[in-house]
């Protein structure tokens, strides 16, 4: 009987660590992006409709990128001053912070790039 014992808190133990390791493996690590954060992506303005839509030609070979422009939207020149009214024009180089929300890129700043 002590065996048998044994041979169960053995099993017992190796499943807890593993479960415990898969725990640990999965958690995010203070290097992670922080999701609520948003990302950024840098592209040439290809069509922009104040107030509306954003899409840009990113640098990385892809379709162009699509961005629903929040009513709060930011327009920062390079220096980080904020601008009233961008006039973005074509092939103009930007920066875009923007989060995912329902399935859509909504920028919230566009920071404008000195060539």
């Amino acid at each position: 009987m002590p065996v048998r014992l044994a041979s169960r808190t053995i099993s017992l133990c190796a499943i807890v660590l593993l479960t415990l390791g898969a725990f640990t493996y999965a958690q995010s690590t203070s290097s992670s992006p922080d999701p609520k954060a948003g990302a950024e992506t840098t592209g040439t303005v290809k069509t922009y409709t104040p107030g509306s839509i954003l899409i840009l030609d990113t640098l990385a070979p892809s379709e162009p990128t699509q961005f629903k422009l929040s009513k709060s939207v930011v327009y920062v020149d390079a220096d980080g001053k904020t601008l009233e009214a961008p006039g973005l024009t074509t092939n103009q180089k930007v920066r875009v912070h923007y989060m995912k929300t329902a399935g859509e890129n909504v920028a919230d700043r566009v920071t404008l790039i000195k060539e």
